[in-house]
């Protein structure tokens, strides 16, 4: 369903019903643009923390408009085992709807909005006809202006209404004093025949404030003077003969509404609390940023602080899942290869996954997948929800007795909620909503100034005798270079120590400098600083890019190293489902990277009591991160879905027979069970 400003009144009732029915909704959001500064590959460094991932976007992301917002409901019919749909394709425009409304100012991205009229998007709909919405906070500014005025008619008349109190003339300019003598005359008449009204012509606000001054200390009872704003925005002053019945009955009707008004005014954000209300499990792809600017559009401006927002993200949508995210983990991870929407769609169509049956509820608009509508907002969130069933349905394979529905809120999909992906960071694959980040140990990386017209070759001749490095971009004079050995990191400080053009300092000297700009008062502890992130994990994770050593590389640098050295997926980045396809899959061999094996550490018990949640919280020194095992006196997913008796196991469980044959990828993770892994795995390069 197509609901812009003309229709969504009318529209309203039919989507609160389609949420409050839902087991589970899809989301998916269409930008103005991505970055203000930065390119895409650029924002998204591949040693950011999640902190600073989180700064990146706010500051050169959230001055870009949300204006296209896809919704798709999906309710479970277990008598016809199949799901009905409701989508719904909002266009959403911050109209001002008067004076005292926000007139919220946006910028465009000109290769987001190429890239979007090339897919057919009507701009049109946005900009004429585009929903209007407040934030709470201009809500409530809204209500208590309103308030204000009502109270103050209450006590001392409405400016529509000529009140008494007025002690004496208006005092009015010797250059508008015609003008006024001419108003008078006109009520003058007015008062002396049968006519009911009489429209003054257009006339500036100070002239208008000078009408109604006069008329209020001339003509104390019986009028009523009220602005009037025509198509053109053009403003004029309307008189009417009134009694105290009349009166009284166009001021309820004045404030009925302006009540009216106001609630049009919140407008879309409307939708979202009731989204956030029903507490229903909201799915999307790569939805960090839908997430943001929808926080950040519809609740308040977004927190300085990191866990601030996650925070309020867990006030506003409790439970959320990204597709991107499942899709690039255990047990699908070695299955897909492509985790950008559309490929992940198709994959999902094929064995040993099954497309899940799916019919549009009547008076809905039906997506075909065959003749693909991409970039259209409805349309990514219907095939968002798809890829979420045909992966949720896939882990009920591994059951003793396989179960081919898996519901929204079954165990066996808890350890996806509130991990939303994190695009293109080398060894945190997630930012985690509901807990603490990943705090993986960075000791073999460095972090190198130099002069700006170096260029990526200057590093790997810089850094030859260290073998296969990793080179992330910070800015033009900057960079992180990740080398393959922790021990040769003193060598390399050692060697630039006489160094006049570029400095060498450790990661760890580089997060305490960042600790010092942001808290200068601060006093430096005999430990180093005390909040120092990412500093003081138990084990060494020395996961990173392997980038073949390239000394021919001398061409001068005009785009982001970043850009030259990997595949951006440009198109999907200028929608909600932007990124790179996982970081499973950066590996290019055009490009010189080597193939990525993403086979980690740990086991899955399925009889122990040990769900594969704890796994992901359980690592070894190979994974993402280390700490003692959590061990929780709770059944595991699998026995939470068909009893305690499921049978003891020392892997990921396989699927039954009857669900056909395991494929080569099962057999060799059984045979490498000693690095089998959970859920987020760090990729093994060196």
């Amino acid at each position: 369903m197509e609901v812009t400003r003309k229709n969504f009144k009318d529209s309203l009732r039919t989507v609160y019903s389609a949420i409050d029915e839902a087991d589970f909704l899809a989301i998916d959001g269409e930008f103005s643009g991505i970055s203000d500064g930065p390119s895409v590959s650029a924002l998204t460094n591949g040693l950011d923390t999640p902190e600073e991932r989180y700064e990146k976007l706010k500051k050169h992301s959230m001055d870009f408009l949300l204006f296209q917002f896809g919704v798709c409901t999906f309710r479970y019919d277990h008598s016809e085992s199949k799901y009905l749909t409701k989508s719904f394709n909002f266009y959403i425009f911050p109209k001002p709807f008067s004076r005292n409304s926000p007139d919220k100012k946006f910028i465009c991205q000109s290769s987001s909005i190429d890239f979007l009229a090339s897919q057919g998007f009507d701009f049109n709909k946005v900009f004429r006809n585009g929903i209007p919405y407040l934030n709470q906070e201009e809500e409530v500014q809204l209500r208590e202006q309103y308030e204000e005025r009502r109270n103050q008619s209450n006590g001392s008349g409405n400016n529509s209404f000529i009140s008494p109190t007025s002690k004496g003339p208006a005092n009015v300019p010797d250059e508008h004093k015609d003008f006024i003598n001419r108003v008078i005359a006109k009520v003058e008449a007015l008062m002396n025949n049968s006519e009911k009204t009489v429209d003054l012509d257009p006339c500036t606000g100070f002239q208008r404030k000078l009408i109604y001054q006069t008329l209020n200390w001339k003509y104390p009872k019986g009028l009523h003077v009220e602005t009037v704003e025509t198509e053109k925005k053009e403003r004029f002053i309307q008189i009417s003969k009134v009694d105290d019945e009349e009166r009284r009955r166009r001021e309820q009707q004045k404030q009925e509404k302006e009540q009216e008004e106001l609630n049009d005014a919140v407008g879309f954000s409307r939708v979202v609390h009731a989204i956030s209300k029903s507490g229903k499990l909201v799915v999307g792809h790569n939805m960090l940023l839908d997430v943001m600017h929808t926080i950040h559009q519809f609740y308040c401006p977004l927190p300085e602080d990191l866990n601030d927002f996650k925070e309020v993200t867990m006030c506003v949508f409790p439970r959320l899942l990204d597709t991107k995210l499942m899709a690039s983990t255990q047990p699908f991870k070695e299955l897909i290869m492509n985790t950008s929407l559309a490929e992940l769609e198709k994959r999902l169509k094929e064995s040993p996954f099954k497309p899940p049956k799916v019919e549009c509820s009547e008076g809905f608009q039906s997506y075909d997948t065959a003749t693909e509508q991409l970039h259209e907002a409805g349309y990514d969130a219907y095939i968002t929800g798809l890829c979420f069933i045909s992966m949720a349905n896939y882990l009920g394979s591994f059951l003793p007795s396989p179960k081919s529905h898996i519901s929204a809120k079954s165990k066996l999909i808890e350890p996806f909620f509130n991990k939303l992906f994190l695009m293109r960071i080398i060894d945190i694959p997630y930012l985690n909503l509901s807990g603490p980040d990943l705090q993986p140990k960075r000791d073999h990386v460095l972090y190198v100034t130099f002069p700006k017209e170096w260029k990526t070759s200057d590093l790997y001749q810089l850094f030859s005798a260290f073998g296969n490095i990793v080179v992330s971009w910070i800015d033009d004079t900057s960079a992180f270079v990740s080398l393959s050995q922790t021990d040769q990191v003193q060598i390399a400080m050692n060697t630039s120590e006489f160094a006049e053009s570029y400095r060498i300092q450790t990661y760890a000297e580089y997060i305490r400098a960042k600790q010092r700009d942001k808290h200068p008062g601060r006093r430096r502890m005999d430990d180093g600083w005390s909040d120092t992130p990412y500093c003081t994990a138990a084990a060494m994770t020395t996961a990173a890019y392997s980038y073949t050593h390239n000394r021919s590389a001398t061409g001068k640098r005009s785009i982001s190293p970043i850009q030259e050295e990997l595949n951006s997926e440009g198109a999907e980045a200028s929608s909600g489902s932007s990124g790179a396809s996982g970081w499973t899959h950066y590996s290019n061999v055009d490009k010189g990277f080597k193939k990525i094996k993403m086979d980690g550490g740990g086991t899955f018990d399925g009889g122990s009591g040990q769900t594969y949640a704890d796994v992901v919280e359980s690592k070894t020194t190979d994974s993402w991160f280390k700490q003692p095992a959590v061990h929780r006196p709770s059944m595991s997913p699998i026995q939470e879905e068909v009893g305690p008796e499921v049978a003891d196991t020392d892997e990921w469980p396989q699927p039954s027979a009857n669900q056909g044959k395991k494929s080569g990828k099962h057999k060799k993770r059984k045979s490498e069970e000693s690095t089998s892994s959970g859920l987020f795995d760090v990729p093994h390069v060196w």
